[in-house]
């Protein structure tokens, strides 16, 4: 073996070249005690266990916005997740942060997503009683459903980024949560709204909801009249605003990254915009009342019949001593939209006969 190791010489290196406000990958704590690799720190071991998870291969097939995508530019929680964790990592390493750490909790920030996208997350809101949210329910994943009920033992900065990366409809800065602790998981919060904003106005534009011409002047000639111009002015101003992180000037007290006033005023209006104009217009609440009517029927069908769940989530529900209704958000929450559309199907479509 060679001595030191490499994650030894990788943490060392972390050391002599991030920020002072950077979180270390030497310092990282676990739920659990575990064997330290060899090869790699903690925080990219972290982003391995979710890349290589199940729940995060199922988001190539959960919506962004536009429900079950038939198109194959219109983007999904999966390439929204890599957007997201491809703009962070760019902050990240301006700022002399932790790419490892701000990776992991990109890439595992989405994966407790319900089908159907946030018309999912509402339906099943509405009839679950201890109330759904796809933040919570990343978390539940990395912790409790993953390895058949041990969880993924991800560190404590990986899960509480994923955890408090949600915000408020009002301001992309909000902090309905919390914010994280960690100047890694405040990118993530941040550059999510940068990335969803953006390419949802370009899946928009695609779809025929939206034109170019309909989107507001004053934002536009704030943060740029093109996708990439808009997203270059975003990063660009976190960079800038947020120099102090780099460790170079006075840090704010507490250390909060945010954006420049008239960035976000421009941001913070342009998703408005979106909200208005695309996310809650009448015809994506027409296709949230069929999603909600697929959801509660197939939550009704599972709490009437729980042997017909896997066996693995029912193995964690006796063993946790859960209610079963928590079993049953588990699986229909962590359908991809074309399985819960084939569970319904076979379920409730008769089958249809012929040559």
């Amino acid at each position: 073996m060679i001595s030191p190791t490499i994650r030894e010489r990788r943490e060392a290196l972390e050391t002599q070249t991030l920020s002072h406000m950077a979180a270390l990958s030497v310092a990282a704590v676990r739920e659990r005690p575990e064997a330290a690799c060899p090869i790699r720190p903690s925080y990219q071991h972290d982003r391995d266990r979710i890349l290589h998870s199940k729940p995060f291969r199922r988001l190539k097939h959960k919506t962004q916005v536009f429900i079950a995508p038939v198109g194959d530019h219109y983007r999904t929680r999966l390439t929204h997740t890599l957007e997201v964790t491809q703009i962070s990592r760019t902050v990240a390493r301006a700022l002399r942060l932790n790419e490892d750490l701000t990776e992991a909790i990109g890439l595992g920030h989405d994966i407790g997503h319900a089908p159907f996208g946030h018309a999912g997350e509402t339906a099943l809101t509405r009839i679950y009683p201890d109330h759904f949210r796809h933040n919570e329910q990343s978390r539940r994943i990395v912790e409790v459903i993953e390895r058949d009920g041990d969880g993924l033992n991800l560190t404590y900065a990986v899960r509480e980024g994923i955890y408090l990366h949600s915000k408020a409809r009002r301001d992309i800065m909000t902090t309905a949560w919390g914010t994280a602790s960690t100047l890694e998981g405040q990118i993530i919060k941040i550059c999510d709204s940068v990335a969803y904003i953006n390419h949802d106005i370009d899946d928009s534009i695609r779809a025929g909801v939206l034109r170019p011409e309909d989107l507001p002047r004053d934002c536009l000639d704030v943060l740029g009249h093109s996708h990439g111009v808009r997203i270059n002015t975003m990063v660009s101003d976190l960079i800038r605003h947020n120099w102090w992180a780099s460790g170079e000037g006075d840090a704010p007290d507490p250390p909060l990254l945010t954006m420049s006033p008239d960035i976000l005023s421009a941001t913070n209006r342009l998703r408005e915009f979106m909200f208005s104009h695309v996310y809650v217009t009448p015809s994506a609440r027409q296709d949230e009342e069929k999603v909600r009517f697929v959801i509660e029927t197939l939550y009704a069908h599972f709490c009437a019949h729980l042997g017909d769940l896997p066996a693995d989530l029912l193995r964690i529900n006796r063993r946790r001593q859960e209610p079963p209704e928590r079993a049953v958000v588990d699986y229909i929450s962590g359908m991809t939209d074309r399985y819960a559309l084939e569970v319904f199907k076979r379920i409730f479509i008769p089958r249809t006969w012929g040559a």
